[in-house]
């Protein structure tokens, strides 16, 4: 008895609830590539596997021929007759004859059991599609398994998913044994292996929340017109009611809050802010930016920018920290957002030239980068954090680093003029 082969058996009898004839066939399937190898060339080669003893033998065929031309595919009439008596033999009959190997029991069980693993493999791969395959875009739930480098094996009880690293919360402590709520993102990992892909970053994934928690949002009555997120941190969402009779704010937000308690406790204390969606953009805008109170809006529709004036006092409140609530505002709106301070009368020139000194004064920028910002639009530290990297990426003159230094520069100058506000928003 090949006892690696039976203990290979038993497990996937035992604990993968597979039935030993399939076992067995795809072993003699898998043995009879290994066969080919360790036999050499003969003629129809075929290996049985014992159902019981888990015996292994290979079997060959010889054609009985008058004149023997190849030694391991023919035999001689006369040789047939002497070596396997008890039938008469006659030119043309095949004759089986056992061409073992005798170390084939330790490749059988080394082959046995990577055919075994592979066709796991496809199976539940198959079965995951199969049970999955109508529930992408959905919630399901899962329990964390275990940690591949950065990123979460999750059972799902149907099969393992994956969390990838871009897909998680890096402000989320996730420990094995937790189990948690995920977007299924899709059904194809691009690094193989695992078929179903999760996340708890994805926006969708708060869209699903409220499709959950709202029941107006559920019958349609409530529409979720737009969503921006920085995981973990702030997500704007926009909402519109098919109803008049109905709030959408307040249909989100629900009696004493509990509708949007209830999100912000899925996800960890994400900020979340029920923002009412306007066709008309300065509306939105205005609606988008609260609870900075605006001076006035000016729209330059050509250039799909909004140029928002503000008083002194809440700059900082409409700008957001670290510019997260304007930049999150032109994601919701799809509309470039620039945040400027009240200033009075002075002529263009003269704000160009203030701004480029203010830019110039900043540690890390200097007079070279500040020049090279203004002339592309970008005349204030609020404008500069409102922004995304590739937009300044897009600078003349500038590459990635460039505009992560510019970035940070102007977290650090801001956070040191504005702190204070900045921690209450």
């Amino acid at each position: 008895m090949n006892n690696e082969l039976l203990a290979v058996f038993e497990y996937m009898e035992r604990d993968r609830k597979l039935d030993r004839e399939v076992l067995a066939q795809l072993v003699e399937e898998a043995l009879l590539v290994a066969g080919r190898k360790s036999v050499g060339r003969v003629r129809d080669l075929r290996v049985k596997l014992d159902r019981q003893t888990l015996g292994i033998k290979a079997y060959a065929s010889l054609e009985v021929v008058d004149f023997v031309r190849n030694r391991s595919e023919e035999i001689s009439l006369e040789d047939a007759m002497e070596k396997y008596p008890g039938k008469e033999w006659k030119i043309g009959d095949l004759i089986e004859i056992e061409v073992t190997p005798r170390n084939f029991g330790r490749i059988a069980a080394q082959t046995a059991k990577q055919a075994i693993i592979q066709k796991l493999r496809m199976a539940e791969k198959d079965k995951m599609h199969s049970t999955y395959k109508d529930h992408v875009g959905g919630i399901v739930t899962g329990t964390v398994q275990r940690f591949e480098r950065s990123d979460i094996i999750v059972d799902l009880e149907d099969g393992e998913g994956i969390m990838p690293a871009k897909e998680r919360v890096q402000s989320e402590n996730y420990q094995i044994g937790d189990r948690i709520r995920f977007l299924l993102l899709g059904l194809e990992s691009p690094t193989g292996g695992h078929q179903v892909v999760l996340s708890r970053a994805h926006p969708e994934f708060i869209r699903k929340l409220f499709e959950l928690e709202v029941a107006e949002i559920a019958d349609g009555t409530v529409e979720i017109r737009g969503i921006a997120r920085e995981a973990g941190f702030r997500t704007k969402i926009a909402v519109h009611s098919r109803d008049e009779k109905v709030d959408p704010v307040g249909a989100c937000v629900g009696l004493r809050g509990q509708r949007v308690k209830n999100i912000v406790r899925e996800l960890s204390g994400e900020k979340v802010d029920i923002v009412k969606w306007s066709p008309d953009i300065k509306t939105f805008v205005t609606n988008a930016l609260a609870p900075a109170k605006l001076m006035r809006l000016e729209v330059d529709e050509d250039a799909n920018s909004v140029k928002v004036i503000v008083e002194g006092d809440q700059l900082s409140l409409a700008i957001g920290k670290k510019g997260q609530n304007a930049r999150l505002t032109a994601k919701l709106t799809t509309w470039k957002i620039d945040i400027q301070k009240d200033e009075g009368d002075i002529t263009f020139e003269e704000k160009i030239a203030r701004a480029t000194d203010q830019l110039a004064a900043v540690e890390g920028i200097g007079p070279e980068r500040a020049a090279q910002l203004v002339a592309a639009g970008f005349l204030t530290l609020e404008g500069i954090l409102a922004a995304e990297i590739q937009d300044l990426v897009d600078v003349e003159g500038f590459d990635a680093d460039a505009a992560e230094s510019v970035r940070a520069a102007a977290e650090a100058a801001f956070e040191s003029e504005n702190g204070k506000v900045m921690d209450e928003t």
